[in-house]
């Protein structure tokens, strides 16, 4: 099972026009047992806009699974 946590450090940086295509990357930042079969994990994300300068969104996502 997951739970999601939320989010930290969220940044809109560019508004995406609509009809606009975007793809998300998300990257392991960080994972550390909290407790016996409790796992937090951190995945850094980014939201690009195809053809855009800067992403539109950046954020660290927070979560927990439980093993």
């Amino acid at each position: 099972m997951a739970v999601n946590y939320g989010f930290d450090r969220v940044r809109f940086l560019a508004p995406v026009r609509s009809g606009g295509r975007v793809r998300g990357r998300f990257t392991l930042a960080a994972m550390h047992e909290k407790r016996s079969g409790q796992w937090q994990f951190v995945h850094h994300v980014t939201v690009e806009i195809e053809g855009g300068d800067k992403p539109a969104l950046t954020a660290d996502w927070i979560g927990l699974i439980f093993l």
